[in-house]
């Protein structure tokens, strides 16, 4: 899974936010705030990580049961292709 090469993750005022650019930033209308959590799969999806290796670097990170970071990794993709963000 990779994250569109037309949008970027930028911190603003100590929050994460999604900015469409060059073509997105016409046809995206909205905006998109991620949590820390969200940012932090955001940038490993930026670099092409599947499933597996998502809720892997979760585990690293965070003090999280395997099935809870699971069950966050499918939400947070789900909701990535719900609104068009991954190739």
């Amino acid at each position: 899974m990779k994250i569109k090469k037309d949008f970027i993750l930028k911190k603003i005022a100590g929050s994460y936010v999604v900015v469409p650019v060059r073509s997105q930033a016409v046809d995206f209308s909205g905006i998109i705030k991620l949590s820390e959590t969200g940012a932090f799969l955001w940038e490993l999806l930026e670099k092409g990580a599947d499933r597996e290796e998502l809720i892997a670097r979760l585990l690293d990170e965070y003090l999280v049961e395997e099935e809870v970071a699971a069950a966050d990794v499918d939400r947070f993709v789900e909701r990535l292709k719900e609104v068009d963000l991954l190739e």
